[in-house]
């Protein structure tokens, strides 16, 4: 009997193997495909733009009417939309067929428990990883975002602490509160009128007073992501946007909100 549970996990285990080679042969046919669509669509965006918006101006109605023509266009806008969702649909697959053989033939091969009895709860397991990938993604910009705007805060304070020190005649001007270096050196422009813009059009992506805490933008996010989430939302334009709300939800970072608050109280 043990002799033939571990046959059968032998087994299970190179159908696994056979499984995972299979998918990511197709997985990799699909992105190699995906990314030729895109290449071909940047060339003809780059063949319009030096000079090729003319000739379509001028055959323009026999171009458009042509139905090759029309169909052409419609698959590179499509295309690597669809694509792009069918190679993460295929990964997810993966995933869940793969670890579930994986599992159940260390189960027969080593007595090892199986971590779970479904395809679906691997699944399941599936979009936990993935979202965690995501969280660490957002957490990384965000920091690197905030090491940024530090660094711009860091030498605004230094180019003024140099300016309150110099006698007046260092070819320096203020323009609305922003001083200029109009010959030497370099320029410093003050960054808290474009952190200001930039924070409260975050704000207004989210539809979040701006005086909001942490908990009311976070709630206000996942609102909006539910919302515009490309496997929910089926408008052209889901996919721009949620991009847009990830990146307004990176920006408005505990930081940013104190940084904003100490801003409007100056």
């Amino acid at each position: 009997m043990n002799i033939l549970k571990k046959a059968w996990g032998k087994t299970l285990y190179g159908v696994g193997s056979i499984t995972s080679a299979i998918f990511d042969v197709f997985i990799g046919i699909v992105e190699l495909i995906v990314g030729i669509v895109i290449s071909v669509g940047r060339g003809v965006v780059g063949l319009i733009s030096m000079g090729g918006c003319l000739l379509i101006m001028m055959l323009g109605p026999a171009l458009l009417l042509n139905p090759l023509t029309f169909f052409g266009i419609l698959f590179l806008i499509i295309f690597p939309i669809l694509g792009t969702k069918f190679v993460s649909y295929l990964k997810y697959v993966k995933y869940m067929v793969t670890e579930y053989l994986f599992d159940h033939a260390d189960n027969f091969i080593k007595g090892k428990k199986a971590e779970f009895g479904t395809f679906n709860e691997y699944g399941r397991k599936y979009r936990k990883i993935e979202e965690e990938k995501i969280r660490r993604e957002q957490q990384r910009r965000q920091a690197e975002q905030q090491r940024e705007w530090e660094e711009r805060f860091r030498q605004w304070a230094e180019y003024q602490n140099s300016q309150r020190g110099s006698s007046g005649y260092g070819g320096y001007s203020n323009y609305g509160g922003n001083y200029q270096n109009t010959g030497y050196g370099n320029t410093y422009v003050n960054p808290n009128v474009e952190f200001k813009n930039k924070y409260e059009k975050s704000c207004d992506l989210l539809g979040v007073p701006y005086d909001s805490d942490k908990y009311q933008i976070k709630l206000a996010y996942r609102k909006k992501a539910k919302e515009y989430h490309p496997d929910l939302n089926k408008s052209p334009d889901a996919t721009t946007i949620f991009q847009q709300i990830n990146n307004a939800y990176e920006f408005l970072s505990d930081d940013n909100i104190e940084r904003y608050k100490n801003i409007r109280v100056n």
